[in-house]
């Protein structure tokens, strides 16, 4: 049987979607980016990583976040993503913002991890071939590294960007000091830092509390939050239990010990707020993220079209009134220490 050629919808930019800056940049991104780290990889069957992708551009995704570890197993999400990206996206390469990055373990031996020169460039380079790209729109630092010397780190980023196989700089998860120096070190080479990611949801909030995010936004840098939903506690997956296919089954990345009765019982809660506010759970947890002006893009991980559909329709949330902030933070502070 012939594949259907794919040809992205006529209305993708008219579809509800809305874009926000990039910090201090000439950058526009969606307000909802989808996310490779889970789904993608070599268990997820092709042909629902590819409606999932076909989707979300059709409906103004532009931006796609990936990583070479992200899977499982390490590399099999970008290479999902090059196998879609040469059928049915290629004539659209201009249209989408292609993030990647490296900073964990990805092969065997002292090279294989963390932040040396020789490390970013050679995952970058095995990245792009994987993906069947010629440059990324931003290449991030995924983690900081204690031992590597912080410039050799952020020069890799800065020659990156000017051999031309990333167009952005981004740095990920790195603590407050060091992205202050990364942050000047980019700028003096004449590579500011385009992106900052890191973990904001109503459960955790370190981003906030550390002053990380306040100190990417007066660097004029644009911040992404990744798991916005908490891998999909605040969602209504688990209100009922724990669905055999979700992740907290799998109990990896999400511990089954995490959805305890008194977790269900307060996330209740936190569903009956967004149902009085019109909104699925999903809705109204990544509208709370989004309220912060400082915040540019959300990252969304789905496993079906349905998932995908239901994050999207958070753009153009109604605006939170004081008393269900504050009603917010005080269950998401009752969640934190149970999960």
């Amino acid at each position: 049987m012939i594949e259907d050629v794919y040809k992205a919808a006529a209305n993708r930019y008219d579809s509800g979607m809305e874009y926000a800056r990039a910090g201090r940049s000439g950058i526009l991104l969606p307000r909802v980016s989808l996310g490779f780290w889970h789904n993608f990889g070599e268990l997820a069957p092709l042909s629902r990583s590819k409606e999932i992708m076909h989707a979300a551009f059709d409906h103004g995704i532009t931006s796609f976040d990936l990583a070479n570890n992200y899977g499982p197993r390490y590399g099999t999400a970008e290479e999902t993503f090059g196998q879609v990206f040469r059928r049915s996206f290629a004539p659209y390469r201009d249209e989408m913002f292609i993030a990647t990055k490296a900073g964990y373990e990805m092969w065997p031996g002292p090279y294989g991890n963390w932040g040396s020169r020789k490390y970013l460039i050679t995952s970058l380079n095995q990245s792009l071939r994987r993906m069947g790209l010629d440059y990324v729109d931003v290449f991030y630092s995924h983690r900081y590294d204690p031992d590597t010397p912080e410039e050799e780190t952020l020069q890799a980023l800065v020659d990156i960007v000017k051999q031309g196989k990333a167009l952005y700089a981004g740095i990920s998860r790195w603590p407050l000091e060091a992205s202050r120096r990364a942050f000047a070190y980019l700028r003096e080479h004449d590579v500011p830092c385009l992106l900052f990611q890191d973990r904001l949801n109503i459960i955790d909030r370190t981003v906030v509390e550390s002053g990380v995010l306040e100190a990417a936004s007066r660097a004029g840098c644009g911040f992404v939050s990744f798991s916005p939903l908490a891998q999909g506690i605040l969602t209504n997956r688990y209100l009922g239990g724990i669905p055999a296919d979700s992740r907290a089954a799998i109990n990896f990345s999400l511990k089954t010990s995490s959805i305890s009765s008194e977790v269900v019982e307060q996330l209740r809660m936190l569903d009956n707020m967004a149902r009085q506010r019109g909104q699925t759970l999903a809705e109204m947890a990544l509208a709370w993220v989004l309220r912060d002006t400082r915040v540019t893009s959300v990252i969304i991980g789905c496993s079906s079209k349905e998932q995908l559909m239901d994050c999207i329709g958070t753009v153009g949330s109604p605006e939170f009134t004081t008393a269900e902030l504050e009603e917010i933070d005080s269950i998401g502070a009752r969640i934190r220490p149970l999960v």
